[in-house]
């Protein structure tokens, strides 16, 4: 008699990842060599729950529900099929029925003729590989199998295959517990899964469903569940159920999703309510398929506004999408009303984004919509009144048009968000130049950096009492000095008559009336930007008329800035100015009349105190005096060191307006999607470096880094950054990174992000690793940025020392970040 598995339908789909597929891979790999020399060897890899199957007969084959251990199971018989298939390619088809009847099938039995019978969503898939299909690669089975394919295909493993078999098949260890016939399976799959550890809130209320459902589950499962369950992910299930709940309380977090959608659906008594929440969720779902791939939506009005939010990036706008959607399902509102009132929305994200709100209690605003709205009124018409009322920063047009000109729009919000509001500019010209946003970028006319003849055209519109490189920074990341371009590497720090020409083959409407001025300095910058504040106010609608100015200055920005600012470093008041919207003056006269946290480490631009500085509490120090005893370094002229200056960036940074992007693993593409993010960046570095040896020894560093056993992931911002993977997402200690590179030409060190991973949380370690890098010549990274995210050029790497010393502290960070697998603390030395 022979015995087989039977998964639940209320288990999860199979979602093994790589990170674990390679973990047990090295387990057995380890496994295979221990049992050459102590055959005896075993490895444990858990416990399974079974329970008898209530379909069981007198005879024949008997079957259990695997209760807890599906994953691994199925994993091993993946594997299994695995080693089956490159035996029989390699050796001869003598392994193919031999390992195919003995552990994957009943060979005997039709009926029950597998052993393991995954979820039916996976099915297919399972089917491909223990039939040894052509088809056997889709979805994360096939990725299972094709990754094992790949390991026993490696050279030196190649000589070990039945070592390895011998492993998998005896060496590996479980404890099974078997239930009782009566016990209430699936009450032991939810004691055992509720820590919310193994399984997603999704899988949960999935499982107390069909907890409910004792009579009818396989009917509601195949006609509603499993078409919900292919048309969204898990992640994007666990969305759902939250949504759900927060178009009732906008408090609830997705981590109560499931506490709080059992606790409603407690209250529920009969198969039949359940059954309809059931039916309930895959209308909902098939609503929220949409949101996330607005390409499914008819109405072309209300696609281009999908697309727009689903762009934007921020899951808030959910609950609202999905009641708007529903309502227009329902009949209470028209597509005209639903297109609507996602502009409003977006004018919203966008006006907040010029000012720099563009995160100050926005989850709260935009989660609280449905339940607050007025329901006497239109869906836009109600959406357009709540974002209007109260204090919610919804840009009035007064403040637009000071923004527009006086704030650093490169230094606001997401680097992904500031791309789409030049791009949707562009595309209100109604251009026919195609555009891809994959294939721009944001350039500054007037450069980051100016050379001398930028600086004479910045003087001559000087004001007596003004200095050049304060009006560039105040100036250089406004809106009015920003286009896009397809490729900077032609323009750089080129004069304004060079890239007057280079513009203006562009083709851009953008770009129009930049080329139309014969100089570039404030005023053209300035009429620039008025320009643009008119063409963004005709193009996001404002506020109701009940809405309040907020154009007032910043203080609080800045205070929080100088909080931030850390004891060893300095700042300008131009770049505090630039950083608010004012001119430095303004900032002097505040610092002086009102007591503020470190106002000592505001400087001129030089780096000499203010002679007109003084103490607002009536402190008698020599502030020079105070700052070096803090850790400022000041030359024999008094003037102090620019490598501890904190810039305009850097204090963007400090207070949180410009979050960076963070590292995630992207899919590959598949034929026909396009070039991949690799491919990106690789034709940016090429393209945006003009010396060759440094694009070349970019790439050879980022090679060396593989070498050492690191990833390279890349972000999604039209630069496409790199990001130096010593761990990735879903390791044991989480996921850490030494630096990102961006093709234009900075190593950017992220001191912020360590500061919260192990083991470079200690401080001890980021200071060495501080002291490795400033051993590179062309390096100085201030004791005082270990808070930030300082940088260095990438013509650093074009002196082949200074590459072969980068990779050496490289792999001493990737050797720390993977201490602890070992044991014990990691090195200091």
């Amino acid at each position: 008699m022979t015995d087989r598995g039977q998964v639940p339908l209320y288990q999860r789909t199979y979602s093994w990842q790589d990170h674990q597929l390679e973990r047990l891979w090295d387990d057995i790999v380890r496994l295979a060599e221990d049992r050459a020399e102590n055959p005896k060897a075993t490895h444990f890899i858990g416990s399974l729950v079974l329970a008898p199957s209530p379909d069981n007969g007198p005879a024949g084959v008997v079957e259990f529900l695997v209760v807890d251990g599906q994953q691994r199971l199925t994993t091993l018989s993946i594997l299994l099929c695995a080693i089956r298939d490159h035996r029989v390619a390699n050796e001869g088809e003598q392994h193919r029925d031999r390992l195919t009847d003995q552990y994957l099938i009943n060979k005997w039995t039709p009926a029950r003729r597998l052993k393991l019978v995954p979820t039916q969503a996976d099915l297919d898939a399972y089917l491909a590989c223990v039939d040894f299909s052509a088809q056997a690669g889709g979805g994360a089975v096939g990725g299972a199998y094709q990754f094992f394919r790949n390991r026993l295909a490696e050279p030196a493993v190649a000589a070990q295959v039945q070592r390895l078999e011998d492993a998998v098949i005896f060496g590996l260890a479980v404890v099974s517990v078997v239930a009782h016939a009566d016990d209430n399976v699936y009450r032991i799959f939810e004691s055992l899964n509720n820590t919310g550890l193994k399984l997603t809130q999704a899988d949960l209320l999935r499982n107390y469903l069909f907890m409910r459902l004792p009579n009818s589950s396989k009917a509601v499962y195949d006609a509603h569940w499993l078409p919900l369950q292919r048309r969204l992910t898990s992640t994007e299930l666990e969305l759902l159920f939250w949504l759900d709940l927060v178009h009732r309380d906008p408090r609830i977090t997705q981590g109560d999703t499931y506490a709080r959608q059992q606790a409603r659906l407690d209250r529920l008594s009969t198969e039949e309510d359940i059954e309809a929440e059931v039916r309930r969720f895959a209308r909902l779902g098939a609503l929220l398929d949409v949101i996330l791939h607005p390409d499914k939506e008819q109405n072309p009005d209300v696609r281009l506004r999908l697309e727009r939010l689903h762009s934007w990036g921020t899951t808030t706008v959910y609950p609202l999408l999905l009641h708007l959607l529903d309502r227009r399902n329902l009949g209470t509102a028209t597509n005209a009303q639903v297109a609507s009132a996602m502009r409003y929305v977006e004018s919203f994200l966008v006006r907040r984004l010029l000012i720099g709100r563009a995160t100050a209690n926005i989850n709260r605003n935009l989660l609280s919509i449905v339940t607050e709205m007025d329901k006497n009124l239109s869906v836009d018409q109600a959406v357009h009144a709540y974002l209007s009322a109260g204090r919610k920063y919804y840009a009035t047009d007064a403040d637009v048009r000071h923004a527009v000109r006086s704030l650093p729009f490169y230094t606001n919000g997401r680097a992904a968000q500031r791309s789409l509001v030049l791009r949707w500019l562009e595309e209100s010209y109604g251009s026919k130049e195609p555009i891809s946003l994959a294939k721009l970028t944001i350039e500054h006319v007037l450069p980051q950096s100016m050379s001398p003849e930028w600086q004479r055209m910045l003087a001559a519109d000087l004001e007596p009492h003004e200095n050049v490189i304060e009006v560039h920074e105040a100036l250089k990341h406004t809106l009015g000095n920003l286009t896009l371009t397809g490729y900077n590497v032609e323009l750089g720090n080129s004069p304004f008559a060079t890239k007057r020409v280079r513009l203006a083959k562009s083709g851009l409407s953008l770009t129009r009336d930049i080329v139309a001025f014969e100089r570039w300095g404030r005023p053209q910058i300035y009429k620039r930007a008025d320009a643009l504040a008119e063409r963004i106010i005709d193009l996001w609608p404002g506020p109701t008329d009940q809405a309040v100015d907020q154009s007032e200055v910043r203080w609080d920005l800045m205070e929080k800035a100088l909080a931030s600012l850390p004891a060893g470093s300095w700042t300008t008041y131009g770049d505090l100015a630039a950083l608010i919207g004012t001119a430095p003056q303004p900032v002097g006269n505040r610092l002086r009349s009102v007591p503020v946290t470190n106002a000592h480490r505001v400087l001129q631009v030089e780096g000499t105190m203010a002679a007109g500085f003084r103490w607002p509490d009536g402190r008698t120090e020599d502030p020079v005096t105070v700052l070096r005893a803090e850790g400022v370094s000041f030359d024999q002229h008094g003037r102090a060191d620019q490598s501890q200056r904190i810039d305009l960036d850097e204090l963007a940074q400090l207070t949180g307006l410009a979050p960076d992007e963070l590292p995630r693993r992207m899919p590959r593409p598949r034929p026909g999607e396009g070039q991949s993010r690799t491919d990106r960046f690789t034709e940016q570095l090429m393209l945006l470096q003009q010396n060759t040896a440094v694009a070349e020894a970019t790439q050879a560093l980022l090679d060396r880094w593989k070498d050492l056993g690191g990833t390279l992931l890349y972000g999604g911002a039209a630069e496409t950054s790199c990001f130096l993977m010593a761990r990735e997402r879903g390791h044991r200690d989480g996921d850490i990174w030494p630096m990102t590179i961006y093709p234009s030409g900075k190593a950017e060190v992220v001191f912020q992000h360590l500061a919260n991973r192990s083991p470079f949380d200690d401080v001890a370690l980021r200071e060495q690793f501080r002291q490795r890098l400033n051993q590179l010549p062309g390096v100085n990274i201030a004791a005082a940025k270990l808070t930030l995210r300082p940088g260095f050029p990438l013509t650093v790497l074009a002196d082949s020392n200074a590459a072969a010393c980068l990779v050496e502290h490289l792999q001493w960070f990737y050797e720390q970040a993977h201490f602890s697998e070992e044991a014990g603390e990691p090195l200091t030395t």
